[in-house]
């Protein structure tokens, strides 16, 4: 079945009062995956414009890192190679620039006012 016809069969399913089929919560899964990974740019865009200039804030990385996990499982689900490997690795990424920060900022301790 071509994933067309597989998105039509799910968005037809009659309601009957049953539990949600397990292809409309993996879409579901897909979707929040999706979202948050979309989310990590409006992030930067707005700690960008407040400061006005380039800015990659933490919860971007974060973001980046939960949405394409969620997104990897559902790919994996969906038995998709190409995008099991483009999140796979995207995952190394995020993993490794929130290990730079964390080190970055035990080196360079905020400066605590003296009471």
């Amino acid at each position: 079945m071509s994933t067309t016809l597989r998105l039509m069969h799910v968005l037809s399913v009659e309601h009957d009062g049953s539990i949600m089929s397990l292809e409309t919560i993996w879409l579901g899964i897909g979707f929040l995956g999706q979202g948050l990974f979309f989310g990590r740019w409006v992030v930067q865009w707005i700690a960008s414009e407040k400061k006005a200039e380039s800015q990659v804030p933490v919860s971007f990385w974060y973001m980046s890192l939960i949405g394409g996990l969620i997104t990897l499982a559902y790919a994996i689900y969906r038995v998709d190679p190409v995008f099991i490997a483009g999140q796979s690795i995207g995952s190394i990424v995020y993993v490794r620039n929130l290990m730079l920060i964390s080190r970055a900022s035990q080196a360079n301790p905020p400066a605590n006012p003296s009471s």
